[in-house]
């Protein structure tokens, strides 16, 4: 993979992440199951039975060396361009963003405004309360606590890529109480809010208030992340 740029930047990314784990076979799960692969695909690809795969990930095996890690993330990333290398392309817009990926999933422009209806349906959204506008073109998934414990307030705002007009989807939210009062030192805000984790019964109190306060819509949805992210990645 010669020269720089997203695939090349994410390759040394995940090959890192497992060299210098406590446990690199978990690590190296992490980032199988992240990129939606199988141990049978990965195996496939690898050219080696799916055992191997297992026990390695498992602790079976001897930890990999660096040359066997190179194996496994070049397999992984070469499954992921057969398949339109969403996975590659989806950590080159948030790098360019200037985030870590640890904080901030993904962040995408569409191509047209969406219904924001439509959007709730694709991740398995329930709108608490409707904002001033009903459409986004585009979204921001943001892991809340990275986001609130290491980001300033600039860079909160660029949270919103090319626009406000946008959905910003917060991960790892137990009630919603930080994001939300987070996002009032942001001005302006975003069209909507969606607090992923929890369902309508384990909101904070306040939350709809401080919405419909701002003028954005709000809602949650409990869905797996992945499939969330996979779900937006379909958006035109």
């Amino acid at each position: 993979m010669g020269g720089r740029g997203p695939k090349r930047e994410l390759a040394e990314k995940i090959a890192g992440e497992i060299t210098l784990s406590d446990d690199p076979g978990a690590t190296l799960r992490k980032w199988r199951t992240d990129f939606d692969v199988s141990q049978t695909d990965l195996a496939g690809e690898l050219d080696v039975s799916s055992s191997v795969i297992s026990d390695y990930e498992s602790g079976r095996r001897e930890s990999p060396g660096i040359g066997v890690v190179g194996r496994l993330v070049e397999g992984l990333l070469a499954i992921d361009e057969r398949r339109g290398g969403d996975r590659i392309r989806q950590y080159g817009r948030v790098l360019s963003a200037g985030f870590d990926s640890d904080v901030v999933h993904d962040l995408r422009e569409y191509a047209t405004s969406i219904p924001l209806e439509s959007l709730y349906e694709d991740i398995g959204a329930t709108e608490v309360t409707a904002g001033n506008t009903d459409r986004v073109s585009g979204h921001t998934v943001i892991d809340s606590i990275e986001a609130i414990t290491r980001l300033s307030s600039e860079e909160f705002f660029r949270l919103y890529g090319q626009s406000t007009n946008r959905v910003l989807v917060f991960t790892g939210v137990t009630r919603g109480e930080s994001p939300l009062v987070a996002l009032r030192v942001v001005n302006p805000t975003p069209n909507a809010v969606v607090l992923h984790g929890i369902d309508e019964d384990d909101l904070w109190d306040h939350a709809a208030d401080l919405a419909r306060i701002d003028g954005y819509a709000l809602a949650v949805t409990d869905a797996p992340l992945e499939d969330v992210l996979d779900r937006l990645v379909t958006i035109e």
